[in-house]
């Protein structure tokens, strides 16, 4: 990864951010985006204070332009791309038949769009460094997960577009590889959207018990250094993914159950 430029969005906490600091302490240069300049600045102080260059922009990735804008400015200031971290992502918890379209909408204008936006940009770039495009999903775009349709449907088409992508580049050195980290302690459960469109804002799960934002990092540094397909985390996760394929009506059940315990689940 030494002197790699590696793009990272949704870099101003959780996943995002471990991402930024892990491929910065490998020797990348690293270029963060996300919505918040705030967070994004803290960031990129502990970036430098390791010792490579660090871009950042302020990137809604549901907008177009700014994914552009933001390609632009990577190729400006270093002049190449050799990875795209497509992080950026929302996540929503209401049961379907109560909740406003937009919230569907707007899960898959961030998750699903923002990933397209990223990587249609980025893409001329990457493939003449036969770089790596990484999609962070979830476990949710192998299983759909009871009141989180908008948030599977999002991680499926995602999965789905980049399996495409893969494909259709067996023959250019492109290296594209979908990471499913499992439940992450992170704050994407505290900003999930409820029915209406507002962020849930407490976390339904115990944090404590999850992997650290950190670990998942540092797989997916590795699954890029190696060039892995994809990189399913968690041994849950493992298990529910490899079950799915032969006794899905089993893994329905389970995941209900599962999804139904947690606190003031929607799910009756």
């Amino acid at each position: 990864m030494k002197n790699k430029v590696v793009i990272i969005t949704g870099a101003s906490s959780g996943i995002g951010e471990a991402c930024a600091v892990a491929f910065a302490n490998k020797g990348a240069n690293v270029v963060i985006a996300a919505r918040n300049m705030d967070k994004l600045t803290n960031v990129a102080h502990q970036i430098t204070k390791i010792g490579v260059e660090v871009l950042v922009v302020k990137c809604d990735v549901s907008i177009k332009e700014d994914c552009k804008n933001l390609m632009e400015q990577t190729i400006s200031k270093f002049g190449k791309i050799d990875v795209l971290i497509n992080n950026a992502g929302i996540s929503m918890r209401a049961i379907f038949n109560e909740m406003e379209l937009n919230v569907l909408e707007k899960v898959m204008a961030i998750n699903f769009y923002g990933t397209v936006y990223c990587t249609k940009y980025a893409l001329p770039h990457i493939l003449k460094s036969k770089g790596s495009v990484v999609g962070v999903s979830s476990i949710a775009g192998y299983v759909g997960l009871p009141a989180r349709t908008g948030y599977s449907a999002s991680k499926f088409a995602m999965q789905g577009f980049l399996d495409a992508l893969r494909t259709e580049n067996l023959r250019t050195g492109l290296h594209v590889m979908v990471a499913c980290p499992g439940f992450t302690a992170s704050n994407i459960r505290n900003t999930a959207l409820s029915s209406d469109g507002s962020a849930q804002k407490e976390t339904p799960r115990d944090e404590t018990k999850m992997m650290t934002a950190e670990e998942v990092a540092n797989y997916i540094v590795s699954g890029v250094e190696k060039k892995k397909r994809t990189l399913v985390l968690t041994s849950q996760g493992k298990l529910v993914v490899f079950l799915s394929k032969f006794f899905p009506k089993f893994v329905e059940k389970q995941v209900f159950n599962h999804m139904a315990k947690e606190p003031d689940s929607p799910i009756k």
